[in-house]
């Protein structure tokens, strides 16, 4: 394959995202409400999928993001920080909010107020994936009608990079307070491929159990397009439908990351002698 034929593919394979996320985006109806809970920061992340790897020790990463679905109409902001207390522990806090909730500037408030840390216990080898496990708490915050009243949970995190893909998976538990909730597990697989020195391609498959029922409430894939605008600033753009009903249900979501310092790239000048 020529140079020529592998840009080509890589400029077909964007128009082909954004189109993607164009269509899916104004198309499909989401049916249910469902609570943010406690994400990741990006770029430390697929979507919704937490990696192993962390910010720098001392880095500060700030990542706001926002969130519309149909059927209900959910207008949500989601603010992440992530804080490198070394290189392998990250101290994450992140508040969701919903800005309108069935179209009703009346149904709005912040979800519960999430905190807690991910460290990583195995780094990544040539033949072994990066390990790392989590534990958080969350806080009776906001509006009744999205709070849980609290509660307490934690995951597995693995990461192993083959080639230019970067794949995750994570298993998380969530016990909250609030009479009547059960606890909740959720299932996320997902994967980064770099199609160039500044910009990624994203997937992730999502599986949560209800937190009200003994059953899957949410089974969904979401696609998505992460570029490097300088090096310290990124923008995510991404869509996702849910797969269960098959109806499909759709979201859309944007977000802006800072990663404070940025990374400082030391160019080297090689001079050649000519005898």
């Amino acid at each position: 394959m020529t140079d020529f034929d592998f840009f080509d593919i890589l400029f077909l394979m964007k128009k082909l995202i954004f189109f993607l996320i164009f269509i899916l985006a104004f198309s499909s109806n989401v049916y249910a409400f469902d609570r943010k809970g406690f994400s990741p920061t990006a770029p430390f992340s697929v979507i919704s999928t937490f990696s192993a790897e962390s910010p720098k020790q001392n880095q500060v990463a700030i990542d706001f993001n926002f969130e519309l679905t149909n059927d209900p109409d959910i207008k949500r902001t989601n603010l992440n920080l992530s804080y490198g207390l070394t290189d392998k522990v990250e101290v994450i806090a992140n508040l969701p909010y919903n800005i309108s909730y069935h179209n009703s500037i009346n149904g709005n408030g912040a979800e519960d107020i999430n905190f807690g840390f991910k460290h990583r216990v195995i780094d990544e080898t040539t033949y072994l994936p990066a390990f790392a496990y989590m534990l958080y708490v969350s806080g009776d915050f906001g509006n009744e009608d999205f709070s849980t009243e609290g509660g307490r949970g934690g995951g597995l995190i693995v990461t192993k990079k083959l080639g230019p893909v970067k794949a995750h998976g994570n298993l998380i538990y969530f016990k909250p307070e609030k009479e009547g909730l059960k606890e909740t597990w959720n299932l996320n697989i997902g994967s980064e491929l770099k199609v160039s020195y500044n910009s990624s391609i994203l997937f992730e498959i999502i599986g949560r159990k209800a937190i009200d029922k003994n059953k899957i409430d949410l089974l969904e894939w979401r696609l998505g397009y992460r570029v490097r605008v300088t090096n310290f600033s990124y923008t995510t753009v991404s869509t996702g439908f849910d797969i269960k009903n098959r109806t499909p249900d759709v979201r859309f979501m944007f977000g802006i990351s800072l990663v404070l310092p940025g990374e400082k790239h030391t160019l080297k000048r090689i001079v050649k002698d000519i005898d």
